[in-house]
């Protein structure tokens, strides 16, 4: 079926009343483009980072979560073709969490769910409330908050693990704004063990799959998701589009694409440089929250 075709045949689906029958068929679309059009360039790297980092093993029951976004909801249909075709039993629930969307975004959550056959779990906490009179670092608050709820909600559910939509364009924005904005060398791990939640382990199974793939993704399925449902950041998408500065995060996705312009490996080197690090040339380091420096150990030599 042609993707003007398949388009064509769910709007006369649904203008016949067939609404659940429409959506059948969009959601076995998207699924489909992942084992075609997209397998190379979304599912195969999922599937690889899951392999190298260990992500999944057998027996684990993942919370996948779902913000509404693009990510998170490609990590979701990512995850039910891997259980179609896996080598080994894990279980997952997708979980929802509304730290106090709006109404109108609430509900596209719930019908972009509905329409991509995905089932989800929803509960509700007081984040937005929370933090909107908080003046320093509020959206730092409000993602640490989000996370305790995820880990203590997902571990109710009799989860071990949460996985989160971070993709691979996060991870090396994340460590040029720790260089340039925190004066320190760190990346976004693939996994983390949480020092909260005991027994509990957060996973990123989009480390390796770039944004464009997923916004190319989201474009040929004709979907539209949560760009800033933050009522910190809903002009976000507007301004985004004027190409305005308004994060640290935008301002390195546009010197990264800057630096492309002359150096179009700088992506991939970025990711690498932190697997690469000489503790010989180091001058100092922190492992395990203790500090130590070149000198400890420079006249033993």
């Amino acid at each position: 079926m042609t993707e003007e075709r398949y388009f064509d045949e769910c709007v006369c689906l649904r203008q016949n009343g067939a609404r659940d029958e429409a959506d059948r068929l969009f959601a076995r679309e998207a699924e489909k483009s992942l084992r075609t059009t997209f397998k190379k360039r979304i599912f195969t790297p999922f599937v690889k980072a899951i392999n190298t980092y260990e992500l999944v093993k057998p027996g684990d029951r993942i919370a996948v979560c779902i913000s509404g976004g693009k990510d998170s909801m490609l990590m979701a249909k990512c995850f039910q073709e891997l259980k179609r075709h896996n080598k080994f039993d894990f279980e997952v629930q997708f979980l929802v969490m509304d730290p106090g969307y709006s109404r109108a975004n609430r509900e596209m959550i719930e019908e972009n769910a509905r329409r991509l056959d995905i089932p989800i779990t929803i509960f509700e906490s007081p984040i937005f409330d929370s933090v909107f009179h908080i003046d320093k670092s509020p959206c730092y608050l409000c993602a640490r908050m989000r996370r305790g709820y995820l880990y203590n909600y997902a571990r109710k559910l009799g989860c071990r693990k949460i996985a989160l939509g971070h993709h691979y364009d996060d991870v090396i924005e994340t460590i040029l704004m720790g260089m340039l904005y925190g004066s320190q060398i760190q990346t976004m791990m693939p996994k983390l063990h949480s020092t909260h939640f005991e027994g509990m382990e957060l996973i990123r199974p989009l480390y390796l799959v770039r944004e464009a793939s997923v916004k190319a993704w989201r474009d040929a399925n004709d979907l539209t998701f949560l760009r800033c449902a933050c009522r910190f950041t809903e002009a976000c998408a507007a301004a985004e589009e004027n190409h305005e500065s308004l994060s640290k995060r935008l301002e390195i996705k546009q010197l990264i694409a800057e630096l492309k312009k002359t150096n179009p490996y700088v992506e991939a080197n970025i990711f690498k440089s932190v697997e690469n690090v000489c503790l010989d040339t180091v001058i100092g380091y922190k492992k395990n929250g203790e500090r130590h420096h070149f000198l400890e150990e420079y006249d033993c030599v």
